[in-house]
């Protein structure tokens, strides 16, 4: 008993600090810190012979024993609801925050929790509005043009292509019966003139008159062939092809002003969205804030986003704590883990749900740490709000009946880990190999054993080793190898 209670003594006298698995980093900076201090104070020698006259009995010392040891993961995190629902925001582009509900207030289903700026929205909507009915009027002229377009085809069949057809069929009947004619009057004249009763010139000039009806014969010919093989033809594929324009035409602006009254039509709808309400009866909060901002991203005058997260409401009956834990350390922690969580006004015993495989953004805000999320589940509570400050410990593993000593009696060096044990009225530097440890004790696999007493400030030893050293009052510091 006395033994444990000097230990308990010196242990809080020493005032060491937690630092998880960075322990050596923190004996390196004590060592410094004390070095530095020396350093300043070496030129009074009458100071430094007073410190180190009794070093033996000055020097905080820790009797080495057996015990018990259970290596935990301590962090602080925040308590929250596994399942939130989202009160996200609805209108496209950015909008200016104009009232927002208090966090922390229970609301009634329908109960107004955000109003957003609506002059962007309501020009919006009289845009849009004139455009559709533009683009209305702009469809009605497409479809009086297609009607018109349906019809030409017909119109020209029964109309202008039947006119020219039947012309050119009497023309080339008169044609005909002008060439029956004169061949008949040639023939004549021809009989005539071999009998006398009239001159060559007469027979020469039916001659003419035949060749003259046969030309104009095959002029009517050729004019009712091109009608009917490319004229009709030609004249069919411009009133199918203008047809079909003002198809394509009519759909164009179909789907414009079906556009145009989508645009009008959203708009109007992200009016009503700018008057955000409660889905249900519950508690409302503020979404987690980014780690380097002070104030939560949902205030009057912010400029929120589409499908930005404004507010949360928790489900209050499945509750969670969510903690950083050092990358050096992320790999000792599964899921089922059994953890300990201390609020400010009782303790609760949970279990590791969830680790996650990437780690969160480290940058200046956060001193480069990287860290990984680590969610712990608990009972619910009626107390239990979300945004509680938790202290999770996280039991790695448990040993029983092994030799530990203080982290603050170990000495890291290139040549290993040492620690300063007491022989005699002196302190002689012993190596030691370590196991595991937690934040305040380390297990001891090799170099010491129970009895054995360890300085629990070697820096102060060491600096007083060498400050005798240089003034010529102790001897060289021996090396106590296993």
């Amino acid at each position: 008993m006395l033994g444990e209670q000097q230990n308990e003594t010196n242990l809080n006298a020493s005032k060491m600090v937690r630092s998880g698995p960075r322990w050596r980093v923190w004996g390196f900076v004590g060592g410094l810190i004390l070095l530095t201090l020396l350093f300043v104070l070496y030129g009074r020698s009458d100071w430094m012979s007073q410190l180190f006259a009794n070093r033996s009995v000055n020097n905080l010392s820790y009797l080495v024993e057996k015990r018990g040891l259970e290596v935990t993961i301590t962090e602080q995190g925040t308590v929250e609801s596994t399942e939130n629902t989202e009160i996200k925001c609805r209108v496209r582009g950015f909008s200016t925050v104009t009232y927002v509900i208090d966090a922390g207030t229970e609301v009634t289903e329908g109960e107004v929790l955000v109003r957003l700026d609506t002059k962007r929205v309501e020009d919006a909507i009289s845009k849009h509005t004139t455009e559709s009915h533009t683009a209305r009027a702009t469809l009605e002229t497409s479809i009086a043009k297609l009607n018109q377009s349906m019809l030409q085809e017909d119109a020209y069949l029964e109309g202008e292509y039947k006119t020219r057809l039947q012309k050119l069929e009497r023309q080339l009947k008169v044609a005909r019966t002008n060439l029956e004619t004169a061949e008949s009057h040639l023939a004549n004249s021809r009989s005539m003139f071999n009998r006398g009763f009239v001159t060559l010139l007469e027979v020469e000039s039916n001659e003419f008159t035949v060749t003259r009806a046969k030309l104009e014969l095959e002029v009517v010919e050729t004019d009712l062939r091109v009608l009917e093989k490319y004229t009709r033809n030609m004249r069919l594929e411009t009133i199918r092809g203008q047809l079909a324009a003002a198809k394509s035409k009519k759909q164009a602006d179909e789907a414009g002003l079906a556009m145009d009254v989508g645009r009008r039509d959203r708009a109007i709808k992200e009016l009503e969205y700018c008057v955000i309400t409660a889905p249900k009866a519950g508690l409302v909060i503020y979404p987690s804030s980014a780690a380097w901002k002070d104030t939560p991203d949902v205030t009057v005058g912010a400029a929120v986003r589409r499908d930005q997260t404004l507010l949360l409401m928790p489900d209050l009956s499945k509750m969670q704590v969510k903690v950083g834990v050092h990358e050096s350390m992320v790999g000792r922690v599964h899921v089922g883990m059994e953890a300990e969580v201390t609020l400010a006004n009782y303790v609760l015993e949970g279990k590791v749900s969830s680790v996650a495989s990437v780690a969160q953004p480290a940058g200046w805000w956060t001193g480069n740490v990287v860290k990984y999320d680590v969610i712990v589940e608990i009972p619910s509570m009626d107390d239990l709000k979300p945004g509680m400050t938790a202290q999770v410990d996280l039991l790695l593993v448990s040993y029983d009946d092994v030799v530990v000593v203080p982290v603050a009696s170990v000495v890291e060096t290139e040549d290993g880990c040492f620690c300063w044990v007491k022989r005699g009225d002196n302190f002689v530097r012993k190596a030691i190999i370590l196991g595991d440890g937690d934040d305040v004790f380390l297990v001891v696999k090799n170099g010491l054993g129970p009895g054995d007493e360890v300085a629990l400030s070697p820096q102060t030893v060491m600096a007083g080793v060498d400050a005798e050293d240089k003034q010529g009052g102790f001897e060289n510091a021996e090396v106590e190898q296993n």
